[in-house]
This record gives C-alpha cells, sequence and structure tokens, in this order.
C-alpha cells in the first residue's frame, strides 16, 4: 500500500468514520517553514508528504484543508552567506520587519517564501499560504500569549520533566519586540501583570546579535511579542484547529520538540495534539541542509534541474520512514528516471498495484498514455555527440518514428539532460568522441587489440556501416572466438572512441559514427 493511503488510513481510525460522517467539518492539514534563506529542497518532503496525506484524504471521500504557514516572527539567527553584509545590522530582528533584498518584495521573509511558494505550485501542491505574523498582529494569538504568560510556572515544569531543560524561575515563555532597537532576538520579559510585560533588551543575549540594553513596558499582545516554539507550536495548533501535522524525526523522539508541545497543548491551551507524521530526513549529497549557511541545494534550483513528475518521484517513491539521499552531482537523477520508466511499464501492465497507484501520483492531471520511453542515460550521451541527431537517434532505438507525445518526451529529457551535464553530472556521464587516438588506448593489451582488429575488418567489409542490431551479435559473438571477456572487449571500444572505460551501448553507439572514422581509429588502436 502507498504510504500516503496507509496514513489516511490511520487518519480515519483515529477520527472515526470520516467517510460517513464521523467528523461534522473538514480536517485541516498543516506543515510550516521558516522563511530564513533560501528554502532548502529537504523542505519539500514535509510538503509533499502533507499534500499527498490531503489528497489520499480527498480520495476517500474525507474533506480536509491544506495549510501552510510561512514563519516570519523568527529572528534572524544566522546570516545567509549570499546576503550582502549591510544586512548584518538586522541581526536578531523579526523577519518579516527586514527589508527585502531585491527592495520589492514586502520584506525579507516574503522575499524568500515567494519563491519557494512557486516551486511548490509548479510541483503540484495548492495549499493556502499564511504568515504567522498575521496571526500575531490580527490578536488571534493574544489568549494563547496570555494563558501562556499566566501559566509560565508550569510551562517550566514540562519543560524540566519532559525535555530535562532548566529554566530560571524568572523566566517567561514571550519575546517582545523592543521597542528601541527593533529586535526580537535579544529581549529577556521579567514581569507580567496581566496587562503588559517588563521586558530588558540583553546586549550579551545571544551570540548572534546585540541588545541595545533598553528597558521597558509593552503590550505582549496585538504583534509586539512572539512566543518561543515550542510554546508557539502547540498555540498554533488550537488557534488553527490542526488536525494532522507530522514534522522531521528529530521533533518526534521522546523529550523533543513533539512531546513538550504535547504536554503544552493538553495541560495549558486545553488541546488535543495533532495526528503526528514524523518522518526521515531529505539530504543533498549525505548532508542535513542549513538555510543559512548555502549548504546544499536550494528548493528552486533543484525544482529547475527536474521535471515536476520526477521531482514528486524523487521524494514520493520513499515511505516517510526512509531517508532520501539526492546527489545531483552522482547517479540520483538517471536512476530516478530509470525507476520512471519502470513504473510507466508497471502501470501499462496493471492499474492496481502500487507501481501503477505511485506512476499515477506522480503526475500532476492526467497520467499519459503508453509510449516509448528511451532512457535518460542514453539521452545525455546523444546530447553530447555532435553527429547525432536526437530524433533520429531515438527512432533507431524505437524502431520506428516517434508519435508527438513521444517526441516531447524525448525533448523534455534533453532539455534536462544538458542542464545536468552542464551543472552537476560526474565524470563518468560527460562524453567527447575522439577524432584522433587517445593517450589510454596506446596501451591495449594484444587480446583486446586482437578482437578490435577482427571488428574493423567487419566494419570495412560491409556495404555499409552495420545496424546497431548487427553491431551487437557481432560484439556478442568475439567473446567465443577471439577469445575475449565481454567487459575488456567494451572497454577497449570505449577507450578508443571515448577515452573512458564505459559509454553507452556498444552496437548502438559505433552504427551512429561515420564508417571512416571508425575505421581510422581502429587502425591506430591496432598498431
Amino acid at each position: 500500500m502507498f504510504w500516503a493511503d496507509r496514513i489516511a488510513g490511520e487518519v480515519e481510525a483515529r477520527f472515526g468514520d470520516l467517510s460517513k460522517g464521523g467528523l461534522k467539518r473538514p480536517l485541516v492539514v498543516r506543515d510550516e517553514k521558516t522563511a530564513s534563506g533560501r528554502v532548502h529542497v529537504g523542505s519539500m518532503r514535509g510538503v509533499m508528504i502533507h499534500g499527498m496525506v490531503s489528497q489520499a484524504l480527498k480520495d476517500r471521500g474525507i474533506d480536509n484543508t491544506f495549510l501552510y504557514e510561512i514563519n516570519d516572527t523568527d529572528p534572524m539567527d544566522g546570516f545567509p552567506v549570499y546576503l550582502p553584509e549591510e544586512f548584518k545590522k538586522y541581526m536578531g530582528f523579526p523577519l518579516f520587519r527586514i527589508p527585502s533584498p531585491d527592495g520589492i518584495a514586502k520584506n525579507f521573509a516574503d522575499y524568500f517564501a515567494s519563491e519557494f511558494k512557486q516551486v511548490i505550485e509548479s510541483s503540484g501542491f495548492t495549499p493556502t499560504f499564511y504568515n504567522v505574523s498575521e496571526l500575531y498582529l490580527s490578536g488571534k494569538m493574544d489568549d494563547s500569549i496570555r494563558e501562556a504568560l499566566t501559566h509560565a510556572g508550569e510551562i517550566r515544569r514540562i519543560y524540566k520533566e519532559v525535555s530535562g531543560s532548566q529554566k530560571p524561575e524568572n523566566w517567561y515563555p514571550l519575546s517582545v519586540i523592543c521597542e528601541q532597537c527593533g529586535k526580537v532576538g535579544t529581549t529577556r520579559v521579567t514581569d507580567f501583570d496581566g496587562t503588559e510585560v517588563t521586558y530588558v533588551c540583553e546586549p550579551r543575549a545571544v551570540e548572534w546579535a546585540q541588545g541595545c540594553s533598553h528597558t521597558g513596558k509593552v503590550s505582549p499582545f496585538g504583534g509586539n511579542a512572539t512566543l518561543p516554539f515550542k510554546v508557539e507550536w502547540p498555540a498554533k495548533w488550537k488557534v488553527m484547529g490542526v488536525d494532522i501535522e507530522g514534522g522531521g524525526k528529530d521533533h518526534s523522539t521522546k523529550g523533543g520538540t513533539r512531546d513538550v508541545g504535547g504536554h503544552i497543548a493538553r495541560e495549558i491551551f486545553h488541546h488535543e495534539p495533532p495526528f503526528d507524521i514524523p518522518y526521515e530526513f531529505f539530504l543533498v549529497g549525505g548532508k542535513k541542509m542549513s538555510s543559512s549557511k548555502g549548504r546544499g541545494s536550494s528548493a528552486r534550483e533543484v525544482a529547475d534541474l527536474l521535471p515536476p513528475k520526477i521531482f514528486r518521484l524523487a521524494v514520493l517513491s520513499k515511505d516517510i520512514n526512509q531517508a532520501i539521499n539526492f546527489d545531483p552531482e552522482g547517479d540520483t537523477i538517471p536512476v530516478l528516471y530509470d525507476l520512471y520508466d519502470k513504473l510507466a511499464e508497471g502501470y501499462v501492465a496493471t492499474k492496481d498495484d502500487d507501481y501503477a497507484r505511485l506512476f499515477s501520483l506522480v503526475h500532476v492531471g492526467p497520467v499519459p498514455q503508453s509510449g516509448f520511453l528511451p532512457r535518460f542515460s542514453q539521452v545525455a550521451f546523444v546530447v553530447q555527440m555532435p553527429h547525432m541527431q536526437l530524433q533520429n537517434e531515438m527512432e533507431k532505438l524505437k524502431g520506428s518514428p516517434l508519435t508527438e507525445a513521444e517526441k516531447a518526451e524525448v525533448e523534455e529529457r534533453a532539455l534536462y539532460a544538458k542542464r545536468w551535464l552542464e551543472l552537476y553530472a560526474p565524470e563518468k556521464f560527460v562524453f567527447k568522441l575522439q577524432d584522433s587516438l587517445p593517450e589510454a588506448a596506446k596501451s591495449l593489451s594484444d587480446m583486446q587489440k586482437k578482437a578490435l582488429g577482427m571488428l574493423a575488418q567487419y566494419v570495412q567489409s560491409a556495404e555499409a556501416m552495420p545496424s546497431g542490431e548487427e553491431l551487437h551479435h557481432f560484439l556478442h559473438g568475439l567473446k567465443d572466438s577471439v577469445p575475449i571477456a565481454p567487459g575488456e572487449l567494451f572497454k577497449a571500444i570505449y577507450t578508443v572512441f571515448l577515452a573512458k572505460e564505459s559509454g553507452p551501448k556498444a552496437g548502438w553507439f559505433l552504427s551512429s559514427l561515420d564508417r571512416a572514422l571508425v575505421v581510422k581509429l581502429l587502425a591506430e588502436a591496432i598498431g
């Protein structure tokens, strides 16, 4: 069973038979991201998990709303390496009060969030977006702030009992926006009289920002302050009526953020925590990513590197309890295309199995009809060979003319293959046809030279350049007549023509070459 269908079944079991009126209102599915810089592709896993659960619920006839929050009230606590130095003066400011880097967007958070929203929507997901600053400024968070301040002692107890975090007796779960310097990351609330809080903006409260030493008294309501994440998270569950919300598995460990938040939700806000979906990380090249340090690939960069169906496949093909390691500098992209082709084959065979379900879900809109799908690695090879015409080569592989849909698929693969080759492809996928014998081919073994000599005679004696199929059969027959191991023969061919030890299907590749060049290079190779 596809993982989103399994989760939808578990949700239905928790809330009753929802398809038959077990709950009298739409369920609320929610996810969020802090817009502290370019959003990394890892955040798309949360988007797609929540989005697919929302769709799986709808497929069961269960009405629901998918909300996506842009967290824009957190302080800038890490400096993105790609920002101008002048932005360092905003360290400690709430993100929605920092100007946009382009001077056009509403603010810093809106600038980076807009790029991420475009990626989400281009990937086929349409949540209802909102900013958390809207909740604070509109007063929707006021009751939760009052409850948190009134029960600060109980929250300190929960922190200690659940996570072992010891807070001072005068600690309050709130950060005020300093009236003098505008920073939120440097303030500490020292008292609450039921209407206003007393606070101090401490010069050395944190390493990444300096407070101004101002002491003041202000209302904590109407957008003047923010709750710490472990308190804010459960507050938002209540304010937004959240029924389903997951997060990275690190949040759901014993004593983790989710555990603390669950206790605060029940004991302070008197609200049942939402259904949890703990999931594994999305890694890039084996690394977890940081929005401010520029490590890994942004969601925009990866979305530009893959068509939506392959981007969706990269995330949806793994169960939530499996980590995803997306490595654009490795085999990830060719392997994803091979998986897509395998799913397409399975979809044609039967529309009832897990392969068919996944294949239908990676597409936004109608599922394409069956047709010829050239391997991505073959397309990537052809676009590097100036003597090859893409459509002609693909028709050779298919054995008949391409349909209009097949032409479009080939062109799409060629477009993304070129991008990948230009930016990330490892050396083993990069090829250049040689016009003279490469140095590496001068040390071939006697057995390899003998086999290449027989190949040269075969090509030279034919009336025209043999077809790919004819060359394929001839090459595989050489292992008996020379004899030579197939691997050694193919290594020799690739070395002579590509200066590499591996390459595409040898018969097809050789058949595409000019016969005079083939004969010339083989003659030079055998001396």
